[in-house]
């Protein structure tokens, strides 16, 4: 990896990389999809969050579907506009892609937690290991139907996984995604431990109703 303190003659393409991969990253696809569509704000419903898991609370699996699509997307374009002047500045490319997803300017820092742009990202980076980080999101999700209990684990593994299917420098920002996966979703591990979690496919309004003998 190159000395970002360094010449800024020699680095100032991986700034200006990170920013670019930022800006793709910012765009809150979900919001504005789920506003266009008549929906109203995406983050006044379930966890308030602006990814694919919570527009699918609004009951409009399409729409759930194309924010996926298009998260995963921003990502893999940030990753492959990097890959044009090597691996290094992919990976700075990338990271600047999370980070946007995870904290838009235009948002005040309140983004998703970055989960579809990750898989994106890791798509021109490492296929193979993307594909299996889905695989495992996929089993994980089907088995106990927690979105972000299938992404913790999906990403976990990931710096693991990349050790065998990629090398290490997708290995170390395997470990990148993976802290941020974790920080973005301890509100969910406290609310899986507190039985309180939402889960796929429940709308807004039955992931609001108080469980079985609880008073609303």
């Amino acid at each position: 990896m190159p000395d970002l303190l360094g010449d800024f003659s020699h680095t100032w393409q991986f700034w200006v990389l990170g920013a670019v991969g930022y800006l793709l990253g910012s765009i809150p696809f979900g919001l504005l999809i789920a506003w266009i569509a008549g929906l109203g704000d995406v983050r006044k419903i379930g966890s308030g969050n602006i990814g694919a898991t919570n527009v699918l609370r609004t009951g409009r699996k399409d729409l759930a579907a194309l924010t996926l699509a298009l998260d995963a997307g921003k990502g893999a374009v940030a990753a492959l506009v990097g890959l044009r002047y090597g691996p290094d500045a992919m990976v700075f490319a990338a990271s600047g892609a999370m980070l946007g997803h995870i904290a838009p300017i235009w948002l005040k820092g309140r983004g998703g937690k970055g989960v579809a742009t990750a898989f994106g990202v890791l798509i021109p980076m490492a296929w193979q290991l993307a594909a299996a980080c889905a695989a495992i999101w996929l089993i994980v999700a089907v088995v106990t139907r927690y979105s972000s209990l299938a992404a913790l684990i999906a990403f976990i593994a990931a710096p693991g996984l990349a050790k065998v299917l990629a090398d290490q420098q997708v290995a170390e920002f395997g470990l990148f995604l993976a802290v941020v996966i974790m920080f973005k979703h301890i509100p969910n591990l406290g609310r899986i431990f507190k039985g309180e979690e939402s889960r796929i496919g429940e709308t807004a309004q039955a992931a609001d109703k108080p469980p079985p003998g609880r008073n609303a």
